[in-house]
């Protein structure tokens, strides 16, 4: 498999939103688990967002990509409010996720793969149509700059950012308005992470709208638009490009304020050792 290289994109005006997200809220009983989180996704662009563990980021993509309901705020695709009762739904209108395991078989060959549940067929025995599934895979691939010699290689034979590039180009063949990729890169060295990044930039560049879901503030700033900074299910950071430095985006995922708090409190602790019980100590020695 060999990759192209991707110029990086000139700021341009933001395009009116593919996806709205307006005071969303998630509760399971007493349990807030999204409360307030408002998010534009648009065309053309990377939406980052950013969380640590528990920061709500699971539960976010479980809305939008029709897992579970939200119980607060609305939603809107294209500008109609929406609420979808099942993942296929989510898809069938526009929504790919993209999650760790890329739902992919290991052992079944590229082509395979990339129609697995879309297959197509001929014939009044409805035989698969194995010569136009593999036309059809080259030349998706090739558009997002892959070029699988062989196709009929088991995906398992790939490498994690192949197999990662392999399941965005098929979100993309399928229709997506908006796909979300969950930790893309999360299990991947500098190397790898290194050529889902720039499929990441080649789906924008399709025109779609790409919420990219990542613990990695580094990363995100290479590819993103639009920040948003989860904390325990609100939002705590919004913000475009220009608007913040690696260096902010960094400490706010770091925890900000909390963080100062942290260093101040424990300079302070610092500061009574080296007070008159510890020179005693060293007067003693």
């Amino acid at each position: 498999m060999t990759t192209t290289t991707i110029e990086p994109r000139q700021a341009t005006d933001p395009a009116p939103p593919l996806l709205q997200l307006d005071n969303v809220g998630k509760s399971y009983g007493n349990v807030h688990a999204l409360r307030g989180v408002t998010l534009n996704v648009r065309q053309g662009e990377v939406t980052c967002v950013l969380g640590d563990n528990g920061a709500g980021k699971s539960t976010l993509i479980s809305i939008i990509s029709g897992l579970h309901d939200y119980t607060e705020g609305a939603m809107r695709l294209d500008g109609q409010p929406c609420r979808f009762a099942s993942p296929r739904v989510a898809q069938s209108s526009g929504i790919a996720t993209v999650y760790q395991n890329l739902a992919l078989v290991p052992l079944m060959s590229v082509w395979r793969n990339f129609f697995l549940g879309n297959e197509i067929r001929r014939g009044p025995l409805r035989t698969l149509d194995i010569k136009r599934m593999k036309r059809i895979c080259a030349e998706e691939l090739r558009r997002m700059g892959i070029i699988v010699p062989d196709l009929d290689r088991p995906v398992a034979s790939l490498s994690g950012g192949q197999r990662q590039c392999i399941a965005i180009a098929r979100a993309i063949h399928f229709g997506a308005k908006v796909i979300i990729l969950d930790e893309p890169t999360a299990a991947l060295g500098v190397k790898q992470s290194g050529v889902v990044l720039k499929y990441i930039l080649r789906a924008r560049d399709a025109g779609l709208g790409v919420i990219f879901i990542t613990h990695n503030p580094q990363q995100a700033y290479l590819v993103g638009d639009h920040f948003v900074i989860l904390k325990l299910g609100q939002v705590a950071l919004d913000a475009r490009r220009d608007e913040l430095t690696l260096a902010r985006l960094t400490t706010e995922m770091a925890g900000g304020q909390e963080l100062e708090e942290l260093g101040a409190e424990l300079r302070g602790e610092t500061g009574q050792r080296d007070g008159p019980a510890a020179r005693t100590e060293k007067e003693e020695r």
